[in-house]
């Protein structure tokens, strides 16, 4: 078979473009609007907005129908916009604690500060299809609608108040530890800015966090399970976890004064394991405060509803946070090691990497061609001599026989 270079234009690259509009509209049904997805589909508009790193619900809704759906090339668009983008200001350190809550619950206590909410969730339906979808209409949504809402009225108490954290209780018990010496010195520093330096190892807390915030979840998501299935030592519970509106601040330019410009919605989580014993090489004191029952804390943070993708970041940083105050960088399994967790689990860096293969690589395949061929060639001449010697030699060995032969006949 000969291999040959191909030869392509703008006409076949713009012909392919049309054809993406054409198999997504070819089926004849109307059109998707942008604000129906922004509704409608608010979980994959919320992956969108957390893996393309930018709070832009509409934008995202706008990515996830010019990708048909696809979450990961919606991200890209998101966050190739960001890029474009000038940097105004830097926010205030958001407050938790002030989060407007609309979901908050706990598996450390029953009863916690304010009480338990569940909120809108799905963890307690059975997974069966619900066919009736199929004949929802306008009307009929208006009508489910106007019945949610009176309902609410007569169970939901007015206003919304905003819940003290689990963790704080558990800090006035004593029994959350500190974090490491080097994480307080770290936390004390400016932040690390993933988007203006690139990644170093050791990499502090400020920039794991960020990593894992703009993460893909599913990754997310296999390295947390690998690590409490069986591939590490750490195997926390949910301290909290709250859905809800977090106030955005800046500085004011003049004052200084922190001035709230808006509140983004967002899911924040935050889960406990117990720590370690005191290693052999700490001394006494540091030996009988780390014998004491305590618990480390790990966190999690995401753009809108994501509760999967910040449970799982949250119980990765507990993780990595744990193997570095231990000195086991990698040693009880993969989750436990920061550079392989954090540079595989960008799924835009994934994805990109993985679909460049769908680009011409015919310069280095014809030279793998020509590698292979002359290794053939190698190969053959290599066993063209080897049998040729074994013929000389089986040669050789038949006249011995047969002057053996005749010598024993002439005897």
């Amino acid at each position: 078979m000969a291999y040959v270079a191909v030869k392509g234009g703008t006409k076949a690259v713009l012909n392919a473009e049309q054809l993406v509009d054409y198999f997504r509209l070819k089926g004849g049904s109307e059109p998707i609007s942008v604000r129906q997805i922004q509704d409608q589909m608010r979980l994959a508009v919320d992956r969108a907005m957390g893996e393309g790193a930018i709070y832009a619900p509409e934008l995202a809704a706008l990515a996830l129908k010019q990708s048909e759906g696809d979450a990961l090339e919606a991200s890209f668009l998101l966050r190739a916009y960001r890029s474009t983008i000038s940097r105004v200001d830097y926010s205030l350190p958001a407050k938790g604690a002030r989060m407007r809550v609309l979901r908050r619950i706990s598996a450390t206590f029953k009863d916690i500060p304010g009480g338990q909410l569940l909120g809108p969730t799905r963890d307690y339906n059975l997974r069966l299809l619900n066919t009736l979808l199929r004949e929802e209409s306008s009307q009929s949504a208006r009508e489910r609608l106007t019945e949610i809402e009176e309902l609410m009225m007569e169970e939901v108490p007015e206003g919304q108040q905003a819940f003290p954290k689990v963790i704080e209780s558990m800090r006035a018990q004593h029994i959350l530890a500190e974090p490491p010496v080097q994480e307080q010195a770290e936390a004390n520093a400016e932040p690390y800015d993933i988007t203006r330096k690139a990644l170093t190892f050791p990499a502090p807390r400020s920039a794991r966090l960020q990593v894992l915030s703009q993460a893909d979840a599913g990754s997310l998501m296999t390295f947390a399970y690998s690590s409490v299935r069986g591939y590490s030592d750490v195997h926390p519970t949910l301290g909290e976890l709250r859905y809800g509106y977090i106030p955005v601040e800046v500085a004011h330019p003049l004052t200084g004064e922190p001035v709230e410009i808006g509140e983004i919605l967002a899911t924040e989580c935050e889960m406990v394991s117990r720590v370690e014993s005191a290693e052999d090489g700490q001394d006494a004191e540091s030996k009988q405060e780390a014998a004491l029952p305590k618990f480390g804390l790990g966190y999690g943070f995401g753009f809108g509803h994501s509760e999967v993708k910040v449970m799982s970041m949250s119980l990765l940083d507990r993780v990595l946070s744990a193997a570095k105050e231990n000195n086991q960088h990698g040693g009880t399994g993969p989750a436990s090691n920061e550079e392989f967790v954090l540079l595989h689990t960008d799924g835009i860096e994934a994805s990109g990497f993985t679909a460049h293969y769908k680009l011409p690589h015919y310069v280095t395949f014809q030279a793998n061609i020509s590698v292979l061929e002359r290794s053939r060639n190698h190969r053959a001449a290599q066993f063209a001599e080897t049998a040729e010697r074994r013929q000389q030699a089986e040669i050789k060995l038949q006249d011995l026989l047969n002057k053996a032969r005749q010598s024993a006949a002439d005897k």
